[in-house]
C-alpha cells in the first residue's frame, strides 16, 4: 500500500459545511467503502476512526469491506462496476489507479471508470530491518547484497506495488541485488516479520509497526519523504542517502465509480477535509507519521493524472516488468 513524491498541503478554503449539505441529501443509507487490501494496515487504523466520525456527522454508517488481492487491483474494480450513486466508495492508496495500470492489463480504465473525490494523507515508507538481518545500518544492507547477491529477501504489500518500485529503483541505482518477496497485505508481512521470515520489509508506520519498533523487534534503517520522518529523526530519507528515486511515499484517498452525482462529491470531499483536521484525526496522523492532505476533487483528480504520467516514465526507464 505505498505512493509519491508530490505533497501538496494547502489548506482548504472555508469548507461552509451547512451550505455544502444542503445542497444533496446523501446519504440517506449506509455507505460501502471498500478497501483494496487485507485488513490491519495503516489505511484501517486511520481511515476507520475517520469513517467513525464522518458517520457521526453525516448520520449514516460508513461500512468498511477489506478486499485485498492484486496490490488493491481486485477491490478497486469492483468499485469501479459499482452503481454511481454515491453509496459505494474506495479508501486506497492511489497506486491501483497510477501505478498499477503501468504493469498489468486490468478490467477497469483508472480515469474512464473511478473518479477522484477526496485525499486523505500521504505516508512515508520506512526501510525495516527484522532479526534476519545482523547489519545495523544502510550502508551494512546495501554492501551485504552486493557482496552477496540475493542473500537479502525483502517483503512489500505486492508485486506493482510502490515498495515493488522501490527495490526495483535501489538495485539499479546502488548495484545491490535482492530477493522480492511480495505479499497481499501488510497483516501477515507484519507477522512474518517478527517470525524473521525475511530481512527486510517496506511499509507505512501505522501502531502495529511503532510498537514493534518500540519493542526492537523491528529496526528503521531508513525513511521516505520530503524530510525526515519527525518520530524517527536520526533514519536518514533514501533521497539523504542517495536513492532519490526511491525516496517515494504512498498517499491514500477516496474514489467513486465514475458518474458519482457531483453534489455528492462535493459533500463527502468537505466533510473529510472537515475531519482530517480535527484534532482526534491529527493526533492519529501525527503518531503515525502521517499527514493529511487537503485537496478538492480536481486537484486531487489532476495529482493522479501527474502522479500516473510520472509512474509510467520510472517503469520505462527502469525496464520493469511483472
Amino acid at each position: 500500500m505505498m505512493q509519491r513524491r508530490h505533497f501538496m498541503l494547502g489548506s482548504a478554503a472555508a469548507l461552509g459545511l451547512p451550505a455544502v449539505w444542503a445542497q444533496s441529501p446523501w446519504p440517506q443509507k449506509p455507505v460501502r467503502v471498500v478497501i483494496p487490501y487485507v485488513a490491519g494496515g495503516v489505511t484501517d487504523s486511520v481511515g476507520r476512526k475517520l469513517m467513525d466520525k464522518m458517520s457521526h456527522a453525516l448520520g449514516q454508517s460508513f461500512v468498511v469491506e477489506n478486499k485485498g488481492g492484486a496490490g488493491g487491483t481486485v477491490g478497486m474494480a469492483e468499485v469501479a462496476k459499482a452503481a454511481p450513486d454515491g453509496y459505494t466508495l474506495a479508501l486506497s492508496a492511489i497506486s491501483p489507479l497510477t501505478l498499477s495500470p503501468h504493469l498489468m492489463k486490468l478490467s477497469y480504465d483508472p480515469f474512464k471508470d473511478i473518479m477522484a473525490v477526496v485525499p486523505m494523507m500521504y505516508s512515508p515508507v520506512y526501510v525495516l530491518a527484522t532479526t534476519a538481518f545482523k547489519g545495523s545500518s544502510w550502508q551494512e544492507l546495501i554492501a551485504q547484497a552486493k557482496a552477496s547477491p540475493g542473500s537479502i529477501r525483502i517483503a512489500t504489500s505486492g508485486v506493482g506495488s510502490v515498495g515493488h518500485i522501490m527495490v526495483e529503483q535501489i538495485q539499479a541505482k546502488t548495484g545491490a541485488q535482492f530477493i522480492h518477496v511480495p505479499y497481499k497485505g501488510v497483516a501477515q508481512t507484519v507477522t512474518d516479520a517478527v517470525g524473521a521470515h525475511f530481512e527486510i520489509m517496506l511499509g507505512n508506520p501505522f501502531p502495529t509497526v511503532n510498537s514493534l519498533i518500540e519493542q526492537g523487534k523491528l529496526r528503521v534503517l531508513a525513511t521516505t519523504g520530503p524530510q525526515r520522518a519527525p518520530n524517527q529523526p536520526k533514519a536518514a530519507t533514501l533521497a539523504e542517502l542517495g536513492v532519490p528515486e526511491a525516496n517515494l511515499t504512498s498517499m491514500f484517498g477516496f474514489m467513486a465509480p465514475a458518474g458519482t452525482p457531483a453534489a455528492v462529491v462535493e459533500k463527502l470531499n468537505a466533510v473529510v477535509q472537515q475531519q482530517v483536521q480535527t484534532p482526534e484525526i491529527q493526533e492519529i496522523l501525527k503518531a503515525t507519521d502521517n499527514v493529511a492532505l487537503l485537496q478538492d476533487s480536481a486537484a486531487f483528480g489532476e495529482l493522479l493524472r501527474k502522479e500516473s504520467e510520472n509512474n509510467a516514465a520510472i517503469i520505462k526507464k527502469a525496464g520493469i516488468r511483472l
